[in-house]
């Protein structure tokens, strides 16, 4: 991909997800992610109703009447995207490769945390942590995180979640929002989630395709496992081989959905047909 064309491509990513963020998820981020505590703001005399606890007793002696504190919620937070760059994600059969969907929602959910003055920072990965962009504000850095978004190659070709969790845990000590991101071909990450999500709001987001789950009746075709590189014909015309294929991405989803229920985190699936504007928008009003 070349310059230009990396720009254009930025630019309609840009374009498509800020309207998003701006018209369509302003309210609900907002609403959906607490802020880390309480910022003293003002004082102002007391009013009825107004809880006694308040009272400010330095300021109401020295005017001989009663005054509160005022306190508002501290919004700046900080959001890590952790974003699975590895070769299962360059699949795709129906509107969108995997890799694009998980662009698009990335995109979103960042400029949505800088229209709230939050930071965002991005951990790539597969087999392992393939860059980290440390959390910032701005427009720029938001536009850095889709660049890379839609250039970075991995360097390894399978899936760790454990270890690129370990990375986080031992990374990041300030509490954070954090959307993981990945189609999650993988498993035994259950402790380091475990203990990511004890100091983080933890948000898994499962992404997949209709044919990750649902082989069609094609024949005998030769399929490949893109990262290992496994080869192996595949007889699809079989029901139970079909079958058993559907069962099989039935288990994992079952293993990903229990691994974040008994940690504490909450996760979400979108696949590559699906409107995924109206399952985050879903998302987000459910937390409020």
């Amino acid at each position: 991909m070349d310059t230009a064309e990396l720009l254009k491509k930025v630019r309609r990513i840009e374009i498509k997800t800020k309207g998003l963020s701006n018209h369509i998820f302003s309210g609900e981020y907002h609403t959906a992610f607490k802020g880390r505590g309480m910022n003293f703001s003002e004082v102002r005399e007391y009013q009825y109703g107004d809880d006694v606890r308040s009272i400010d007793w330095n300021v109401t002696a020295r005017f001989s009447h009663p005054y509160v504190k005022v306190f508002e919620e501290e919004r700046e937070l900080t959001v890590m995207l952790m974003v699975d760059v590895s070769e299962s994600s360059l699949f795709g059969t129906v509107k969108m490769r995997k890799k694009e969907l998980i662009t698009e929602i990335c995109a979103v959910l960042a400029f949505s945390a800088i229209t709230n003055n939050d930071k965002v920072g991005v951990i790539f990965f597969s087999e392992g942590v393939e860059k980290y962009i440390p959390p910032k504000k701005g427009k720029s850095h938001i536009l850095r995180i889709i660049r890379e978004l839609l250039t970075l190659e991995p360097k390894k070709g399978g899936t760790d979640i454990q270890e690129t969790l370990k990375f986080f845990n031992n990374a990041n000590k300030k509490r954070s929002i954090v959307f993981l991101i990945s189609d999650f071909l993988c498993s035994g990450y259950e402790d380091a989630l475990t203990i990511a999500s004890r100091r983080h709001d933890m948000i898994g987001i499962h992404v997949y395709d209709l044919r990750d789950k649902d082989l069609p009746a094609a024949g005998l075709i030769k399929m490949q496992d893109s990262e290992s590189g496994r080869e192996q014909w595949v007889d699809t015309s079989d029901k139970q081989v079909r079958k058993y294929y559907m069962a099989k991405f039935l288990e994992h989803q079952k293993y990903c959905k229990s691994a974040f229920m008994k940690s504490g985190a909450e996760l979400m699936s979108i696949h590559t047909g699906e409107d995924y504007v109206r399952l985050l928008q879903g998302f987000f009003q459910n937390r409020i």
